[in-house]
């Protein structure tokens, strides 16, 4: 009997480590509450109102990840984006990331979002934006200074197969590699399409023909001509934007951008002040961020 029992408590011992161990690996979730709602929109709270008795914490705002957001529904995004603030406009090089709600339907046709765009919904047909994003969307290249934003594209295969790139674009040198930096956009300030209380940072396709390096095909496909693409992003913190893509002011798609060495580099001074650099117009709404407690 002691020798079952002691077998039962090593198997047991074992196990709780295991646990342990593989607990470790995960970063903690970020304790962040939400205004309740229903299906129904009325069920929805005032953005002013969910900023003003929901407020975040710098240290909450610390844990968020891209995967931690990627389990929150569409209403869940909205109420964080309404709690934030534009920040600084960023500069340099961000990882991107297509972020599609959960309780969602999915992957979903690029064709299905541009109904009014026969030419371009045409072209676009099987097109998914997942795969798109996957295979050919790497991120963003800020140049603050141009006020100037290029994305970084890897791969033009999709694209070339659906006729949207004619021979082969020139690549760019930027981080000490040959890469395409396409799809250029203007970038300033300017009112957010969802939260109107606060001015975001806007990364504008319209008039990219404009911009020095614009290549038509496949620039165009952002631009006035195409789906005429308007993006806008709020700081969760430096080195991490949550971000919103409309396509002829109709919403589409959430989206991040995160660069590891900036949030390395400010995360622990956010943290303990709660304070960032503020480029755009914050909005007379006054915004609570609790920092940590010395």
């Amino acid at each position: 009997m002691r020798t079952r029992f002691t077998a039962l408590l090593h198997a047991g011992l074992i196990a709780l480590a295991t646990f342990s161990l593989a607990s470790c690996g995960k970063p903690e979730p970020p304790r962040i509450a939400f205004a309740p709602y229903d299906k129904s929109h009325q069920s929805k709270m005032d953005l002013a109102q969910v900023d003003y008795k929901y407020p975040i914490a710098a240290v909450e705002l610390a844990k968020v990840t891209p995967d931690y957001l990627a389990t929150l529904d569409q209403e869940q995004l909205d109420q964080i984006y309404a709690r934030l603030t534009a920040g600084p406009i960023p500069d340099g090089a961000f990882d991107g990331r297509i972020l599609l709600p959960r309780g969602g339907s999915g992957k979903f046709r690029l064709s299905e979002i541009v109904g009014g765009f026969a030419g371009t919904a045409l072209h676009l047909k099987g097109l998914v934006v997942e795969d798109v994003g996957e295979t050919l969307w790497r991120g963003k290249v800020f140049f603050r200074d141009e006020r100037v934003l290029r994305n970084r594209i890897e791969d033009l295969s999709l694209l070339k197969k659906a006729g949207l790139v004619d021979g082969d674009p020139k690549k760019m040198s930027y981080g000490g590699k040959e890469t395409w930096l396409l799809f250029p956009a203007k970038l300033y300030c300017g009112q957010s399409l969802l939260d109107a209380r606060r001015e975001s940072i806007i990364i504008d396709y319209f008039f990219s023909d404009e911009i020095p390096g614009y290549q038509e095909k496949p620039d165009y496909l952002a631009g006035r001509r195409g789906l005429r693409v308007r993006d806008e992003i709020r700081m969760i913190r430096p080195g991490l934007y949550l971000g919103r893509a409309y396509l002829d002011r109709g919403f589409a798609l959430n989206f991040t951008l995160y660069d590891k060495a900036t949030d390395d580099k400010a995360r622990d001074d956010f943290v303990r002040t709660g304070m960032v650099q503020e480029d755009c117009w914050p909005g007379t709404q006054v915004r609570a961020v609790v920092a940590a407690k010395s």
